[in-house]
């Protein structure tokens, strides 16, 4: 019932005049598109999934199917292991290993970052429906040329082409058993649905 709570609040923000403090001012219009399109993503990247070994469909149901819950900045605050996991697109999906992550206060704002590993993202949180909207930017470091981690340009001044394959948008959920997840949909490229398993 919540996520359709969340997605009927999405539907009244796009009629509504930009009054509304928080991801709405930020986001694009093409990244508004993606986060409105999340559960279509999901289904289309779980189809496309079902050819995955029984092993990764475990893992990928026991992710996507745990119970969300609601969640202030507070409860989702400190370090985090996490691991990625891409539905459909090229391959059915991909699991990746454990890296670091860590949800803190930057500017007095909600921030998460993923700390380790070649592909890294990081971006502010905005509350959102008891969960919170993820407007961050992807880089690469540690293998090769690294890129500095940089800010989600969304409708800002820089923000260039309507869509990029750094920008992510997504919705980071505590669920009930302690874990989190956040879910990226419609991702530029390679994948179909991602979604970041993060456990203290």
């Amino acid at each position: 019932m919540r996520k359709i709570e969340f997605f009927a609040i999405l539907s009244l923000l796009a009629f509504c005049a930009p009054a509304f403090a928080g991801w709405q001012e930020h986001a694009s219009p093409f990244d508004a598109q993606r986060l409105a399109k999340l559960d279509e993503s999901r289904t289309k990247g779980l189809d496309e999934a079902s050819a995955a070994s029984a092993a990764d469909l475990a893992i990928i149901d026991s992710v996507l199917h745990a119970q969300a819950v609601d969640a202030s900045a507070a409860a989702l605050q400190g370090n985090w292991r996490c691991r990625t996991i891409k539905l459909g697109g090229m391959t059915p999906d991909v699991i990746y290993g454990w890296f670091r992550c860590r949800v803190s206060l930057k500017d007095g704002e909600p921030y998460f970052e993923k700390l380790s590993g070649s592909q890294r993202t990081s971006g502010f949180l905005y509350p959102e429906g008891g969960g919170f909207v993820y407007l961050g930017a992807s880089y690469v470091a540690g293998h090769g040329p690294s890129e500095k981690p940089h800010a989600y340009p969304g409708n800002g001044a820089g923000a260039g082409a309507e869509a990029t394959p750094d920008d992510q948008i997504g919705l980071l959920s505590l669920l009930s058993d302690g874990r989190a997840r956040l879910e990226l949909p419609y991702p530029v490229q390679e994948s179909t649905f991602d979604v970041i398993e993060l456990k203290r």
